[in-house]
């Protein structure tokens, strides 16, 4: 049963060495997402799932242990998701795609729980998130779920993906289900559309959707702006 989830972010930026020198911009957001954490470990979970979007090479189930790196970013800093398990697959301890890696980095030092990532492709459907949320939600008595996950980059002229009026709406709207936890809305979310707007998270909070019906968790929405002409947020559900 899911009893805490998370929603952070996923850009390498989160990281201040692969910043440098415009780390002192993302601060308070560091510190949104350090209490988001803070909310997993404070609900006691025997099992922490991490989902974030993944090319498709990367796709599919990471076990605890496996390795992360921030050198193609240029930072010689080097991460792994959580602790190796005794006995762990090895078919599952592979190179972790970048959003699993910014976990890696959130979750240094994690002790409170089993931990495992799941890769997830933009293009997934709606139904087949839910159906892998929904698993995750049965694969323990006490389950977390940490989603990592962006919201439009079209918000601005400067934006990766330049400018889409539809952009602001559609990060509104998420900003809403995420802070009253609204697994509907966030279900109900268009695929199509969140592709036009170069949406990555909407996957990875689809399946957020699917693990916590009917869970009867609360929102609270830790932080919500567009730096960078990407929309970016903080949530816990408890």
């Amino acid at each position: 049963m899911l009893v805490a989830a998370a929603v952070c972010p996923c850009p390498p930026l989160l990281v201040p060495e692969v910043a440098s020198g415009a780390a002192a911009e993302l601060d308070v957001l560091r510190a949104a997402c350090a209490d988001a954490v803070g909310v997993l470990a404070a609900s006691r979970p025997d099992r922490l799932v991490v989902v974030g979007p993944a090319e498709q090479a990367d796709r599919g189930v990471f076990a605890a242990g496996s390795p992360g790196s921030f050198r193609p970013f240029g930072v010689p800093l080097d991460v792994t998701l959580g602790a190796p398990v005794p006995g762990a697959g090895e078919g599952q301890s592979r190179e972790l795609p970048t959003s699993l890696t910014v976990a890696a980095w959130l979750l240094a030092g994690w002790n409170a729980a089993q931990l495992e990532g799941l890769g997830v492709g933009e293009q997934l459907e709606p139904e087949r998130c839910a159906t892998a949320g929904r698993t995750i939600a049965e694969s323990a008595p006490r389950v977390a779920l940490l989603a990592m996950a962006d919201g439009s980059a079209c918000r601005t002229v400067k934006a990766p993906g330049y400018l889409d009026e539809r952009a602001e709406p559609y990060d509104a709207a998420v900003a809403v289900a995420l802070a009253s936890a609204d697994t509907e809305a966030l279900a109900a979310l268009d695929p199509a559309l969140a592709q036009d707007v170069k949406a990555a998270g909407r996957a990875p909070w689809q399946v957020l959707a699917g693990a916590a019906e009917g869970a009867g968790l609360n929102g609270q929405l830790l932080y919500d702006a567009a730096p960078y002409g990407v929309g970016y947020f903080v949530a816990a559900w408890t």
